[in-house]
């Protein structure tokens, strides 16, 4: 089995907010409780912390729904870390310093879902959309890429998987 796909907040949040409401399309949740329990998907601590912390409907669904090791333990990427964070500072002259110090955050996900992709081989899920031109804000695909991490669209990641529901 290819590595597990690593999803990120957005991934919960939108689906959550916008697209698969719990009340509307139910069948969406179950097909994310059953790739997570068959562990075809994946997330961290990190984003963990994103979605819990508005004690909502929806942390409440991934505390009840999800297998308790779904969020893993990112202390153990801290030299993929190191290496995330040298690139988005040699990336000074491009991005402001709010950017870089909003993405380098140590509570923010995007930098270490990067930092587990580059150990682990993960494709990261999430609706960020690549903006070289922005200066605001490092978006997660553009981090990504420099080290050979591709990321895809919920939809995308179903059709690879062959999913439908």
């Amino acid at each position: 089995m290819a590595e597990p796909f690593l999803l990120d907040s957005n991934f919960f949040i939108e689906a959550h907010r916008v697209s698969y409401p719990f009340d509307v399309v139910p069948s969406f949740w179950l097909k994310v409780k059953e790739l997570a329990e068959k562990g075809i998907i994946i997330s961290i601590d990190k984003v963990h912390k994103e979605i819990t912390q508005n004690k909502d409907e929806l942390s409440n669904w991934c505390e009840e729904n999800l297998p308790k090791d779904f969020f893993k333990d990112t202390s153990v990427v801290i030299n993929e870390y190191i290496q995330v964070s040298n690139w988005a500072n040699a990336k000074a002259s491009h991005y402001n310093t709010t950017a870089l110090n909003e993405f380098l955050d140590a509570d923010e996900a995007d930098a270490w879902l990067v930092a587990f992709s580059i150990l682990n081989g993960n494709q990261i899920v999430t609706h960020e959309t690549s903006d070289l031109k922005t200066q605001k804000r490092v978006k997660l695909p553009d981090a990504a890429k420099p080290f050979g991490i591709s990321c895809v669209k919920t939809i995308e990641m179903f059709r690879l998987l062959g999913e439908r529901f």
